[in-house]
């Protein structure tokens, strides 16, 4: 089984809401799922698509226990995902970090990779928004004027 040590500030975050600490015998699916925001649905898939750095323990009984470090990855995970990183991405990214020392520049070039495509999309997205700004003061130029019905709109075909 891999060991993780618990490491700094670099690959831990805080699990989205804290309830307390962790009991030792750990948490069911569905507390774990309550505790990080995802469904047991997300939980199920992220351990079957490889993103977990660890294995999740199980009961005798085959039931998994989730443990702080597992709630802290998951919340990375999510983290990543939600700003778009593809699956692909979060598990190379979990390979690295299960693998231990030693990768950490490949760990940094692939942050930082995902960082510049989230710049670029956060800037397409502002440049649109301020497209629809400027709609939105048409509009309401056009509205207190009492113009608005000669904005413009699409002529229906004869």
């Amino acid at each position: 089984m891999l060991e993780i040590k618990s490491q700094p500030e670099s690959d831990a975050v805080e699990p989205k809401a804290d309830h307390g600490a962790v009991p030792a015998a750990g948490l069911t699916i569905a507390e774990a799922a309550r505790r990080t925001g995802v469904s047991v649905h997300t939980l199920r898939y992220y351990e079957r698509a490889g993103l977990v750095i660890s294995p999740v323990d199980r009961t005798s009984g085959g039931r998994r226990r989730y443990r702080e470090l597992d709630l802290k990855w998951i919340t990375i995970c999510t983290k990543l995902r939600a700003t778009g990183m593809p699956i692909r991405g979060i598990r190379e990214y979990a390979e690295l970090v299960a693998a231990g020392s030693g990768n950490e520049a490949e760990r940094l070039a692939l942050l930082e990779a995902h960082r510049a495509e989230i710049l670029t999309r956060l800037a397409e997205i502002q440049e649109n928004l301020k497209m629809i700004d400027r709609k939105i003061e048409v509009y309401r130029g056009s509205l207190a004027a009492g113009e608005a019905d000669q904005l413009w709109a699409p002529v229906s075909p004869r």
